[in-house]
């Protein structure tokens, strides 16, 4: 566990110092782009239709993204009560307000979650995270996460079929789709071709990884105080809740365990890019990202080993 974390924070920091030196004079924003890109595109679509190929779609799975949804649900409404009693004596903004809700509920379970589970209990256990992600997580930001941030931001309003559109055009979830439609109808793939899912879909990790690296940079923040609730929900209360949610449906094993663990990963980086749409503070989004993701690589040890050893 702590070699796997440890390989994860040595590409995080060759993304940190690439984005530092600049090397060939590169710009890392740019960089970070198109990496993205190709992950959303290309490498994580081929993972998913390799994945749900040779993984069988039983109850528990299927019960991961219900999980998801509960949690984030939950995790938005607890900050949603903390902050609407806080929040004037903190004296937030709306921008700032909107950007602590949504760092409060969502959760880099992609980027890092994805990496943590498949280094932990192999590239089977790569459906949960997909799972919990495409089908629960990423939707809820795009629809109910996006509304929020058009509440609090300056930005313009995105529309309910807007957010759906956005959902129903990610490859990813039409990798999802395709692995599980190929892997019901019992249809084989010719051997070049499982070897071209499985060349592209072993970029996803690295790459994800590096590019976290990437994203990182240490803003300036005026209320430094005012994320501690966000970040307690975030790396404590989401992985107490996601396990207790999970017992309650039934999960066991793995799927028990990855879906406490997806609970406990830091705040989401596409939270950024919402962010900057819906004109929320976008300064102090970057740097939830950064003290949630640099604190759960303390967090998530104990996470780990409590998830594996309660019952």
């Amino acid at each position: 566990m702590h070699d796997v974390l440890l390989s994860f924070g040595l590409i995080i920091l060759a993304g940190i110092l690439f984005r530092r030196i600049r090397p060939a004079g590169t710009d890392p924003d740019e960089v970070r782009r198109v990496i993205n890109a190709c992950v959303l595109n290309l490498f994580l679509p081929a993972l998913c239709i390799k994945t749900l190929l040779q993984s069988p779609v039983d109850r528990e799975t299927l019960l991961v993204p219900v999980t998801a949804a509960i949690t984030t649900a939950a995790a938005l409404l607890l900050a949603f009560g903390i902050y609407a009693a806080l929040g004037k004596k903190m004296h937030l903004s709306p921008r700032e307000t909107g950007v602590l809700l949504l760092a409060s509920a969502f959760g880099n379970v992609t980027y890092l979650g994805l990496p943590v589970l498949t280094g932990l209990y192999g590239v089977t256990a790569a459906k949960y995270a997909l799972f919990y992600d495409l089908l629960a997580t990423t939707p809820l930001l795009w629809i109910v996460g996006a509304a929020l941030a058009a509440r609090y931001g300056e930005g313009q309003k995105l529309k309910p079929n807007e957010s759906l559109k956005i959902v129903a055009s990610l490859p990813p979830v039409w990798g999802i789709i395709i692995g599980m439609a190929l892997h019901e109808a019992g249809i084989p793939l010719p051997a070049f071709a499982l070897s071209m899912l499985e060349m592209l879909g072993g970029l996803v990790v690295p790459l994800m990884i590096f590019s976290m690296g990437l994203a990182l940079s240490l803003p300036k923040i005026r209320h430094a105080a005012a994320i501690i609730p966000a970040v307690v929900i975030k790396l404590v209360a989401g992985p107490l809740i996601a396990y207790a949610i999970a017992r309650v449906l039934g999960l066991t094993g793995i799927a028990l365990t990855s879906c406490s663990i997806e609970g406990a990963m830091p705040v989401m980086v596409l939270s950024l890019l919402v962010a900057a749409r819906f004109r929320l503070d976008v300064s102090l989004a970057a740097f939830m990202i950064v003290v949630t993701t640099v604190l759960s690589f303390f967090t998530l040890p104990f996470v780990i080993s409590l998830a594996t050893r309660m019952p």
